[in-house]
């Protein structure tokens, strides 16, 4: 199996999670929900924030982390019960492409529309969250925003875009969802 490496929506995702930590306390828990080559993991310690963990699906992105506590889980299925004060997700979040390698999908396709994982990730979140806990979620112009952004509202969350990037075929997004008080 295929371990995602970085690419324009990891780099993007990366540098507005360099942006939100500045002023963070360092004890704050952090999980890289979908980690793939633990870029957004390896960050948040190089930044000083050891009390992060990285899950991903795919075992061979789990074995490749070294020095990373890490947790193969199928979104939140084998995650312990706890809260974190930060959630970063850059999902697989395109429309799902018949004709791309059943290996690759793992790592790019979020369902049939390129939201279902997202919708499912945001519902599955919600007792993980400490209060005042923040998620950075990337997704495209692909996986239909106003399906997500409609659904995450409809799940009491504010969202705030951090970022927006256009490539060639789509645009990407970065933003911040906090659960409503």
């Amino acid at each position: 199996m295929s371990i995602y490496q970085p690419a324009e929506d990891s780099y993007l995702l990366q540098k507005e999670l360099i942006t939100f930590l500045k002023n963070k306390p360092k004890t704050i828990k952090i999980l890289d929900m979908g980690t793939g080559s633990g870029i957004q993991a390896k960050t948040c310690i190089k930044q000083g924030f050891k009390n992060t963990t990285a899950a991903d699906i795919n075992p061979d992105a789990i074995k490749n982390l070294k020095k990373i506590k890490t947790i193969q889980s199928n979104l939140f299925s084998k995650i312990p019960k706890q809260k974190f004060d930060l959630i970063i997700f850059n999902p697989p979040y395109l429309p799902l492409d018949k004709r791309e390698p059943k290996d690759s999908q793992l790592n790019t396709t979020a369902g049939k529309q390129g939201y279902e994982i997202i919708l499912k990730f945001l519902k599955q979140s919600k007792p993980y969250l400490n209060k005042d806990a923040t998620i950075l979620l990337l997704f495209s112009s692909l996986s239909q925003p106003k399906i997500i952004k409609q659904k995450a509202k409809e799940l009491n969350y504010s969202l705030t875009k951090l970022a927006e990037q256009s490539l060639f075929f789509e645009k990407l997004f970065v933003y911040q969802i906090k659960t409503k008080n």
